[in-house]
């Protein structure tokens, strides 16, 4: 379902912004607007951006090697960090460095009225790509404020989604506001001060994805429901007298590693320990399907 609701709002996401940068770089063309050329620019980014995501998604379902023993789960993360480094080198950047050569060479912007037509087309088609993507996001939030759900959730594409077309309406906002401001006080650096903003944004947006895609990457545990779940099912497995310690990782978005320490029954014998742990690896699965593989190590007592 997760997967799902992700490629559906990726999808939604490369449509609108296919779209979008057409149109842009046509209005660009006409009006030589800067703020209309970064927004552009950001579109493209984000269509490239769309496609990693979709690339890193249909890799991360490979089969597990003898090199790779816990699959390729983790491409997802791998892809939507590449994401981060190609919004902000080929997104800010770019935005930043065509703003300040627009404030330092100003020159008039031509037809605003098609310009401001084609960032309201623009503005139209990120709503229905964002509202997407919230309608995607929104089971796996489970109640958590949208700020907290993109820092601790472990599906890598929802949040850079979110981050990317909430940035882009605020960057078509942005853009309307600098051309309007322009042709209404006749001072065409407003345009390169709305381009350098756009490119303030996205940079903000950049290092934030970059910063959860590198702790993903790293390796994250399981949340705080899924672990006391886990922890939960494993202790109430009869035949399992206390759980010395948990561990988990997240090998993917859907997938947690769990190895745990636990003491059994000290009146079991082989045959009944392994019985024991086939239970308490039925009880995890059931409440955290995700929970995938197993180890339970036997130890004393505490």
């Amino acid at each position: 379902m997760a997967a799902t609701g992700s490629r559906k709002a990726i999808l939604a996401a490369l449509i609108a912004n296919s779209g979008i940068a057409v149109a842009k770089f046509l209005g660009f063309l006409v009006t030589r607007s800067s703020a209309m050329l970064a927004e552009a620019v950001h579109s493209v980014a984000d269509v490239s951006n769309q496609g990693l995501l979709l690339f890193g998604g249909r890799r991360s379902r490979r089969q597990p090697t003898a090199t790779h023993p816990f699959g390729y789960g983790r491409e997802r993360y791998f892809w939507s960090f590449v994401v981060a480094v190609v919004l902000f080198s080929l997104g800010s950047a770019f935005a930043i460095y065509e703003g300040i050569e627009k404030v330092r060479h100003p020159h008039e912007i031509h037809s605003v009225s098609l310009a401001l037509a084609i960032l309201g087309t623009g503005i139209v088609l990120e709503t229905w790509s964002f509202r997407t993507a919230i309608v995607a996001a929104s089971p796996e939030r489970r109640g958590l404020s949208w700020r907290k759900f993109i820092l601790q959730t472990r599906n890598p594409e929802l949040p850079v989604i979110l981050l990317e077309d909430a940035g882009a309406l605020f960057g078509l906002v942005i853009a309307a506001v600098a051309v309007s401001l322009s042709a209404a006080t006749g001072q065409p650096r407003w345009d390169g001060v709305g381009t350098i903003l756009i490119g303030l944004l996205l940079g903000v947006i950049a290092t934030v994805l970059a910063r959860e895609m590198k702790s993903l990457l790293i390796g994250e545990s399981a949340d705080d429901g899924d672990r006391k779940a886990i922890l939960a099912a494993i202790g109430g497995t009869p035949g399992i007298s206390s759980v010395i310690h948990l561990r988990t990782q997240h090998l993917g978005p859907d997938e947690i590693l769990v190895g745990a320490r636990v003491a059994f029954d000290t009146n079991l014998d082989v045959a009944a320990v392994a019985a024991v742990v086939n239970e308490a690896e039925e009880r995890v699965r059931a409440v955290v399907p995700a929970a995938h593989p197993i180890y339970l190590e036997p130890a004393k007592p505490a």
